[in-house]
């Protein structure tokens, strides 16, 4: 089995072993679910209803914890130990290939394609340039995904004409501006802060990812995410959370100023710059969320032709039925 195939599927194995395991929830309360988020823009519908009283009004106690990857969340996912939560959809495709049913996919918030690319030093003019180099990403992540294609679409092989290391996102500008690494693939606000760098280009973004082009799927579409348990147990809670999150993608939508100001103390972004990744992205509303996950299901659709590309580029074993995980009676 290839290492980094080896890699992904040794992740999705592990966070399996723990909800087996059975982990205890101490202390939570019967009324308080628990979303694991993080700084990404996935998660900002999450932290703005929470943040504003949207769940509360709605009768929710919803409890933000920080995981620092997708595949840290989703093993909380399978553990029990979180109810909800926002994902990459790579990190996820790797547990549904692996047989896991413990989680369900409930909608997805957005569509990026400006906050999350490949940074280079503006001596590098073309993929091709990057012969040689070392290039910094975080692995099983969309970013992981985007390089990956880009180097395939330009016909050179990891490990042979560019040395890709693995950092966690929030090690990558250090690592950058140290010179340690030569160019970066990454997501905001890592993004935002190497772009900032003297001397830094964006080389490509999430609109050069292949399926972009033909499909308008982008390397790691975001997704929000339910407990299995949950959804069978009280599927109201998860009709109200995603009514929740819905009414905070309007202020982001149609007060993205409001929701800068609410936003900065989590991303540590400047006003400016939150407020222009706040306009970058595509803030779907509830009514859309039935065409792409219900009918026709073309997000679906995209993330089933992800899955086979993923199986390509040697990330996982096997295509997952992704329409299997996805459950829209919540909607």
């Amino acid at each position: 089995m290839d290492h980094q195939r080896r890699r992904v599927m040794k992740g999705a194995l592990a966070v399996t072993a723990a909800a087996a395991a059975g982990l205890p929830m101490i202390g939570r309360a019967a009324t308080t679910y628990k979303y694991g988020g993080s700084t990404w823009l996935g998660h900002y519908s999450a932290y703005i209803a929470i943040k504003t009283g949207i769940f509360t009004k709605l009768g929710l106690d919803i409890q933000w914890q920080s995981f620092g990857t997708s595949s840290e969340r989703l093993g909380a996912v399978m553990a029990g130990q979180i109810d909800l939560a926002g994902s990459g959809i790579v990190a996820a495709l790797a547990l549904m290939a692996n047989g896991a049913k413990q989680f369900q996919v409930i909608a997805t918030p957005n569509n990026y394609g400006k906050v999350e690319g490949l940074l280079v030093r503006n001596d590098v003019n073309s993929i091709a340039d990057l012969k040689g180099k070392k290039i910094g990403v975080t692995f099983a992540s969309s970013a992981h995904v985007l390089l990956l294609d880009l180097l395939k679409q330009a016909k050179m092989v990891p490990g042979t004409d560019v040395t890709i290391i693995n950092m966690p996102a929030a090690n990558l500008p250090t690592a950058y501006q140290a010179k340690q690494i030569d160019a970066v693939a990454v997501w905001t606000p890592a993004f935002n802060r190497i772009r900032a760098m003297p001397e830094t280009k964006v080389l490509a973004d999430d609109t050069a990812f292949s399926l972009y082009k033909q499909y308008s799927v982008m390397p790691g579409p975001d997704v929000l995410l339910t407990t299995t348990k949950l959804g069978n147990e009280n599927p109201d809670v998860v009709k109200k959370f995603l009514q929740g999150i819905f009414e905070a993608n309007t202020m982001l939508s149609k007060a993205p100023d409001e929701a800068t100001r609410i936003l900065v103390p989590l991303t540590q972004l400047s006003p400016a710059e939150q407020l222009e990744t706040v306009k970058q992205v595509d803030w779907y509303t509830l009514d859309q969320q039935k065409s792409l996950l219900v009918s026709p299901g073309s997000f679906v659709t995209g993330m089933q032709k992800l899955a086979d590309m993923l199986v390509d580029l040697k990330q996982i074993d096997r295509a997952p039925p992704v329409k299997d995980w996805v459950q829209g009676s919540y909607l």
